[in-house]
């Protein structure tokens, strides 16, 4: 078996994987804060696949961890993850510290990936396995508190030169919209991210980007040009993940998309009106070839856990050619 950790803000998703590919065993838990309490928690919900879900810890070959942030590219090296309280982090190395890939607390070859590219692969091995053709090329655009994309071609991640290939969230698609954290304006996270729409609502809240929509429905003209302006950013990271790309679909998840068929029927709007003004649009068929992921889906600890299979492998042929 492998285990997938897929580290939220708040929650840790935790999966244990058979051969098969079915989920054997799955745990949420609270993630911990800064560095050493994210490491603990890594350590934790392997653990507790074991005592909570009954997993046979001893058949597992591999951990992969699906976290926040920018992961240094042949590393386990995470910078920027923000809503960890996580600067720098060499998470690799801090639950291996004498042997590359191999934890003395779990005894398991470890490896990270960013969440949403993590995500992207378990989206498209769920898409494989829900009875559908598997796609040749796939995209996962996450909508939560940023926005980014995963991209997958033949079953495999595409993570680009330098590792940011999908990072869409930060395309300005208005030089006169609204300012992006970034310093850009009119970027689509600042049109379409959950935390940008909190921001410019004002208004407290647990849940803000529904509350919009609801006040939209109800006339507030603040709400109904929020929502308007999400589904204008969902729309135009869907067609620059085509246009540049031409992924067969994209799959939208996050946090955000559990607004569900009130989202899609928006977007599929947005897209429909674009493809009115342009025969070369409406021969893309974008809103056929936009998907949503089914909620509580564990597509990111699900495609951490494909990660880690992967670095046991190579593990197993350094392991092989040390020992001749």
């Amino acid at each position: 078996m492998k285990v997938g950790l897929d580290v939220g803000g708040t929650k840790t998703d935790a999966v244990a994987v058979d051969d098969a590919g079915a989920i054997a065993g799955r745990i949420r838990m609270a993630t911990g804060w800064g560095p050493d309490a994210v490491t603990q928690t890594v350590v934790d919900a392997v653990r507790a696949l074991g005592v909570e879900a009954g997993v046979d810890l001893s058949a597992v070959r591999s951990v992969g961890v699906g976290i926040p942030g920018q992961i240094e590219p042949g590393t386990g090296r995470v910078v920027h993850a923000v809503n960890l309280g996580v600067d720098e982090l060499d998470l690799a190395r801090m639950v291996t510290p004498q042997l590359r890939g191999v934890t003395p607390r779990l005894g398991l070859p470890v490896q990270v990936e960013n969440d949403v590219k993590a995500a992207a692969l378990g989206a498209h091995a769920l898409h494989a396995r829900n009875g559908s053709p598997a796609p040749g090329s796939m995209a996962y655009l996450n909508l939560g508190t940023g926005i980014a994309a995963g991209i997958v071609s033949d079953g495999v991640l595409w993570r680009g030169a330098r590792g940011t290939a999908g990072e869409v969230g930060h395309i300005s698609v208005d030089p006169n919209g609204p300012l992006c954290r970034c310093g850009q304006r009119g970027c689509i996270e600042a049109f379409a991210g959950g935390g940008a729409i909190a921001e410019r609502w004002a208004q407290r809240s647990a849940l803000p980007v529904r509350d919009v929509f609801d006040a939209a429905d109800q006339g507030d003209p603040s709400a109904r040009q929020l929502r308007a302006g999400l589904a204008r950013g969902v729309a135009a990271a869907v067609r620059v993940l085509v246009l540049t790309a031409d992924v067969d679909i994209v799959v939208l998840g996050g946090g955000v998309t559990a607004l569900g068929e009130r989202l899609m029927t928006d977007v599929a709007a947005e897209l429909s009106a674009s493809a009115e003004a342009s025969p070369f649009m409406r021969s893309l068929h974008l809103t056929d070839r936009v998907e949503l992921l089914p909620p509580g889906s564990p597509a990111a600890a699900l495609g951490a856990a494909l990660v880690g299979a992967e670095g046991d492998a190579t593990h197993d042929a350094e392991e092989a050619l040390v020992h001749g």
